[in-house]
């Protein structure tokens, strides 16, 4: 199938009806719109590019594990940038990503369900990080938003005589299930209204439909999983910088609600 300008301007009518919108309603998103359509498709004509060139070399799986490496590095340096002003959750983002990440891979290569070749270690690499990042984006803006908008009845609290783990007992878990919301609800809607990729990509190069099927519940229970897992790291991370070490309130979370000195 061959794909021309016609057909690419095609695809972005949609976009253009957006951006008018924005223009018309003065909502001030136009410009992000543009951005990241403009950014997408230069880092997909991009990557098939570095695709063309490196999967044709001899060490062409060394390349695709050096790429999985550094989109791991990138995802968990996104999460730890949303951070602004709290100490560095760095770490957690790094062994939660990377962990999740090699559970999944282990499983999927390690059982058999797939062969072990650059390109499908790359795809499903990107495929778990991808649906991953967005929540653990999330997860960093409820988490310290959490923090910022109740230090009053945080401090009160802790003046009961509760700890910080008890605290934060009563403040993280409305922010990991708000962070997980997206990934819950894309799972219930499975076969019902979304049809995977990873599936949908395998009946049309003619796999069998139960076989097309399985793969994708495995690979959708893998990344539900790891969704959950880092979600859970970073909200946790956050958490814990959110106090000192003597049982108040940390800097960043005061300053952020408006009520430092």
């Amino acid at each position: 199938m061959e794909i021309g300008w016609l057909q690419l301007a095609a695809s972005a009518a949609l976009i253009g009806v957006a951006v008018l919108l924005s223009l018309w309603k003065r909502l001030e998103v136009e410009k992000s719109l543009l951005v990241a359509s403009v950014r997408a498709a230069i880092q997909l004509l991009a990557v098939g590019a570095v695709f063309a060139v490196i999967f044709e070399s001899a060490s062409a799986l060394l390349w695709g594990i050096l790429w999985v490496i550094g989109m791991t590095v990138v995802s968990a340096e996104i999460v730890n940038r949303r951070t602004p002003g709290i100490p560095s959750v760095r770490l957690p983002a790094y062994v939660s990503l990377g962990g999740a990440l090699l559970v999944s891979l282990g499983i999927i290569f390690g059982l058999g369900i797939f062969e072990l070749e650059p390109v499908i270690l790359v795809v499903l690499a990107g495929i778990t990080l991808g649906n991953t990042l967005p929540s653990a984006v999330l997860a960093v803006n409820t988490a310290s938003q959490a923090f910022t908008d109740s230090p009053g009845r945080i401090e009160a609290a802790l003046a009961l005589g509760l700890d910080a783990d008890q605290v934060n007992r009563l403040v993280s878990p409305r922010a990991v299930r708000t962070a997980l919301i997206p990934q819950i609800e894309r799972t219930k809607v499975v076969g019902l209204i979304a049809l995977p990729g990873a599936m949908t990509g395998m009946l049309l190069a003619g796999a069998d439909a139960l076989s097309a099927v399985m793969v994708q519940v495995v690979i959708m229970y893998l990344i539900l999983g790891s969704v959950s897992i880092v979600v859970v790291a970073v909200v946790t991370a956050i958490g814990v910088r959110a106090f000192t070490r003597d049982v108040r309130l940390a800097d960043w979370v005061v300053a952020g609600s408006g009520t430092g000195n």
